[in-house]
């Protein structure tokens, strides 16, 4: 993978504030990359490879549905004041960041 656009994703992911969320496409969007939201999953998927650590847990994808099989990514969002609606899915419409 580029190494630029790793550092991109990573770059934008640290700025994502507490007690919101972004979704992958908003994030594939911000760095330039439109049609690579797929990409972003994958490098957020392997983030502890590159070094540091890295809120992940607060992008979600473009419906708020978590990350399938990561159970702590509804802890860590419930930790930072974000709830979940009936279906599981996080509000875009209260906690998405708007940037």
């Amino acid at each position: 993978m580029n190494q630029e656009i790793i550092q991109a994703v990573l770059s934008l992911i640290d700025s994502i504030p507490f007690g919101h969320v972004a979704t992958y496409g908003q994030i594939a969007r911000l760095i330039g990359r439109p049609q690579n939201a797929r990409l972003v999953g994958k490098i957020l998927s392997q983030s502890e490879l590159y070094g540091g650590k890295h809120p992940c847990h607060r992008v979600v994808n473009a419906a708020g549905r978590l990350a399938p099989g990561w159970e702590d990514q509804e802890h860590l969002l419930w930790a930072e004041g974000v709830g979940l609606k009936a279906n599981g899915c996080v509000d875009l419409k209260v906690y998405l960041w708007e940037r």
